[in-house]
């Protein structure tokens, strides 16, 4: 036997009845040859950690648009957050690690720029819309390796898309990463709005604290704490009632004070308006785009449309506003 058999058969053998198994995926776009050492997930797990969106992840704006300070959360610490969570929930309830750690670092692969910001500004200008948990979908299926793809496997795809509110992924490791995108960014959110004088731990409604907890660490250990007790050996990923109405509760409150605070949103208008100008610049200077991009609408029938979004959405805050800057602002004059 390969090590990868052997590593199927540990699965087979120890993990819960209602894990999703390597050896019993649904399979991958294009078939290929299985590795003789990784299990699919873990494959595809490599696979994303290796791509060029997710490093650039790195530089993309988590809720607090380019902040002053080393602390607050990026795209990517984010992600990060998401699979240390997801990984704990799974390995307790003896579900795929590999799988919930490919779909929590995968998730976000297609985030705009400037965080939701940047994903408004997109689906309003572009006819075709735009959701970056489909965007994400996009960029392993297409976008990645210079057009190619990463080829990942069905569940992961499926937990990528799902991954939000309005999806339910078919895996339970899909239904874990969903939770865990939700329990990291009310943490974290929480978190650097109260290191940026947003909040106080004793704005937090009384009666959400009671149930999960005074302080950022003591609501994330009880989120997670009570997600794995409510969902032991049952076929569903689950909370508790009176710890899903606290979490419902705090995410309308970060909602009104954090997420739609005047204050700390108060550049969002400024990044919605460049993306918007980005988006128009390049439609009517579609021959400016990267080769691997001109490509993919000459070869493949990609409406232009698309092809700007991909292109605008993947860049990162950073680059998006120096490509700004060199196409509008006027430069020094050098003789």
């Amino acid at each position: 036997m390969t090590i990868r058999e052997n590593l199927e058969q540990w699965e087979k053998e120890y993990l819960s009845p209602y894990a999703a198994l390597s050896m019993n995926s649904k399979g991958r776009l294009k078939e290929e040859e299985p590795c003789d050492i990784r299990p699919v997930f873990q494959r595809d797990r490599d696979r994303i950690l290796h791509s060029k969106s997710f490093r650039r992840l790195k530089d993309k704006t988590q809720v607090f648009l380019t902040p002053e300070g080393d602390h607050y959360r990026t795209r990517l610490t984010h992600t990060l957050e998401v699979s240390q969570n997801a990984r704990t929930i799974a390995k307790s309830l003896r579900l795929n690690e590999d799988l919930v750690e490919a779909i929590a670092l995968g998730h976000d692969l297609g985030h705009t720029p400037f965080g939701h910001a940047g994903e408004r500004a997109l689906d309003r200008i572009c006819p075709l819309g735009f959701s970056h948990s489909e965007q994400s979908v996009r960029t392993v299926d297409v976008l990645e390796k210079g057009g190619q793809g990463l080829n990942l496997t069905m569940e992961v795809r499926d937990g990528i898309r799902n991954h939000q509110t309005k999806g339910m992924p078919f895996t339970l490791e899909g239904k874990v990463v969903r939770f865990s995108d939700k329990i990291a960014y009310i943490h974290h959110d929480m978190d650097d709005a109260i290191r940026g004088g947003i909040l106080t731990e004793k704005d937090i409604p009384k009666d959400i604290s009671r149930v999960i907890g005074e302080t950022c660490g003591e609501r994330l250990d009880h989120f997670i704490h009570d997600l794995v007790t409510a969902s032991k050996d049952k076929n569903d990923i689950v909370m508790s009632e009176p710890v899903a109405k606290a979490m419902k509760d705090l995410r309308s409150f970060m909602f009104e004070r954090v997420y739609q605070n005047k204050e700390a949103k108060s550049e969002e208008g400024k990044a919605e308006m460049l993306m918007e100008t980005l988006y128009k610049y390049y439609y009517e200077n579609i021959h400016l785009l990267p080769p691997e991009f001109l490509r993919l609408m000459e070869e493949k029938g990609e409406p232009r449309e698309r092809i700007v979004c991909d292109y605008v959405g993947a860049m990162t805050d950073r680059f998006a506003i120096a490509k700004y800057e060199e196409i509008y602002i006027p430069k020094s004059w050098h003789g």
